[in-house]
């Protein structure tokens, strides 16, 4: 069901901002002043939804059981590893905020040891708070803890004492080397196979993690290290410490015999290496560009950066990049010496989700599209900046083929899901192309100014927070003073994509180029967007541009044109979502 407490949330925010807006003297030219009034309609018009929504409860979100009034504020994960057995032993410790009185109940996610998963999972020895016991309930993969009597804006500290060997999540076993390795997996929804945890995107949190292990490993996490220690039994604990909030998903682990380079800072943060010890050598190469470069894009183009380092991580437990705040985790096969531009597009990828994802997290499963969308067009925004405008239109342009290859089959396939059950279908490769390409029409739309004023605007206003597809929406219009109800619509709320077949004829009497087009693709999927195309002379060079609007499914323009083109070409600049079958009518 819909978030009743946010949405009135959101609802005070919008009168909030609206009464400011009543009162503020704008000096400055008309053009200014009009702006002004797009706002302030604006903000009336998402009020008015919003408080819709809220009176309806309409539901458009994730089906996992959300508690607003409960915020776990820090998790502190101290594990034991060995090479004896994949039996982990924990302790972990939660500092909880509960927002009102009498909650009874704390509910985290932790996945039982169980005879279907061969005795993997978590098997709970005892929990803790302020040196007395808790009674608790270990079922379904559900921890529910029962609490002492909680006031309003108490916050407790309260220990779990746990163990098993973890069934997914945590992955344990040789890298291509044959070396015994530990590295975290815990996209989407794995946290809960090793760390009791609220394992959902809404809730984020600080973390610690503090791992004792045999000594010849180094061990790799979130944030800051901020001890090693020897021990005396030939062990060796390491501590790392993530100040910033970030959900569990990006909670990472990397325990393995590395290969360690400091390589450079950013506005002194350390930019580091991690590599199997014996890929130092191609891995100090491979990872020693973009990242900074990369840094320095993202922060200037949309914000600061929120974390403590960046680690290029080396690992075994994915397959291409994993973006975990501050230490991102790369295939076996990331490295290799040549610094592959498949690689380095990935590595800009994982870099970029570090703002997108990250540091502003979807609210829900739903609005997943807020990570893999946005960050799969900003990858493609640092590579116009840094390798030219070619190298961009071309990344789109196999984006929409990926796009309709997808699709072939899976039209009613939609971006924003609908309160998505199944979490093996969080994502898709259209999550992430499609999801791109809408944001490159969305920036299309309102224009480069006002797309970059939106975006910064809303990652400041969500920095270390979450964020709902509507969200996005309210800070581009304000920012551009544009209604973008009906692209979101077209596009994020409903599947289908343009198809397009038409024909062009010059008639040389009246001297006038004659249009027909029409929307093949099934008609529940209709849009309404504007297309360019470019008028080409004999020898090809481009006489005019124009932009007619596919406002329905069949359209018919002409274009007065003084002598006869050699060709008409439907957006040159990239700049639609569209196939099409267009050609000269004889």
């Amino acid at each position: 069901m819909i978030n009743l407490k946010n949405l009135l949330g959101k609802i005070y925010n919008l009168i909030s901002e609206y009464e400011s807006s009543k009162t503020l003297v704008v000096p400055g030219p008309k053009k200014t002043m009009t702006k002004m009034k797009y706002r302030k309609r604006n903000i009336l018009r998402n009020l008015m939804l919003i408080s819709f929504l809220a009176a309806t409860c309409v539901s458009f979100a994730d089906n996992y059981p959300k508690n607003p009034n409960i915020d776990i504020v820090h998790y502190t994960f101290d594990i034991t590893l060995t090479d004896e057995t994949d039996l982990i032993k924990a302790t972990a410790t939660l500092l909880v905020k509960f927002k009102t009185n009498g909650i009874k109940t704390l509910r985290l996610d932790l996945i039982n040891k169980s005879d279907k998963l061969a005795n993997k999972g978590m098997l709970v020895k005892q929990i803790l708070s302020q040196g007395k016991a808790l009674l608790y309930s270990h079922d379904s993969d559900v921890l529910l803890i029962d609490l002492p009597n909680i006031m309003a804006n108490e916050e407790l500290s309260i220990t779990i004492e746990y163990e098993g060997i973890p069934n997914e999540g945590l992955k344990i076993g040789p890298n291509k080397y044959g070396d015994r390795t530990f590295f975290s997996d815990n996209w989407p929804n794995k946290a809960r196979n090793w760390l009791p945890t609220v394992d959902h995107p809404y809730d984020k949190a600080s973390c610690e993690f503090i791992v004792t292990a045999p000594l010849k490993y180094q061990v790799v996490s979130n944030g800051l290290k901020v001890e090693e220690s020897i021990l005396a039994n030939g062990q060796r604990l390491t501590h790392w410490k993530q100040s910033v909030p970030i959900a569990c998903w990006l909670y990472a682990l990397g325990v393995a015999e590395f290969a360690v380079q400091y390589v450079d800072t950013f506005n002194g943060k350390s930019i580091q290496t991690w590599v199997y010890k014996q890929d130092r050598v191609n891995g100090f190469y491979d990872f020693a560009i973009p990242t900074k470069q990369a840094l320095e894009f993202f922060s200037s183009y949309v914000g600061p950066f929120a974390y403590e380092k960046l680690a290029n991580i080396q690992s075994n437990s994915v397959g291409g990049g994993m973006e975990a705040a501050s230490a991102i985790f790369y295939g076996d096969k990331s490295v290799d010496g040549n610094r592959s531009i498949r690689w380095r597009n990935v590595v800009i990828h994982e870099i970029a989700h570090q703002w997108f994802g990250n540091a502003v997290t979807e609210y829900d499963w739903d609005d997943v599209w807020l990570s893999e969308g946005l960050t799969t067009y900003f990858t493609m925004r640092f590579i116009k900046h840094a390798y030219g405008e070619d190298a961009f239109k071309e990344e789109l342009k196999k984006a929409r083929a990926t796009v309709f290859k997808l699709s072939h089959n899976n039209e009613d396939y939609r971006i924003v899901h609908d309160n998505l059950s199944d979490m093996k279908n969080v994502s898709s490769g259209l999550t992430y192309q499609k999801g791109a390409w809408i944001t490159h029409m969305i920036c299309n739309y309102v224009g480069e100014e006002a797309f970059q004023q939106g975006i910064r605007d809303y990652y400041q206003r969500y920095y270390n927070g979450n964020a709902t597809t509507m969200d996005l929406r309210m800070a581009l219009e304000s920012a551009s003073g544009k209604d973008l109800n009906p692209l979101f619509n077209q596009w994020l709320f409903q599947g289908g994509n343009i198809h397009l077949k038409g024909t062009w004829s010059y008639d040389s009497k009246n001297k006038l180029i004659d249009i027909e087009l029409t929307q093949t693709q099934p008609e529940k999927f209709t849009f309404d967007m504007p297309l360019e195309l470019a008028i080409l002379t004999q020898d090809n060079n481009t006489i005019n541009k124009e932009i007619i609007q596919l406002s329905k499914r069949k359209i018919k323009v002409s274009i007065p044109c003084e002598s006869e083109p050699s060709n008409i070409l439907l957006d040159p600049e990239t700049k639609l979502l569209a196939q099409w079958d267009f050609t000269r009518k004889n």
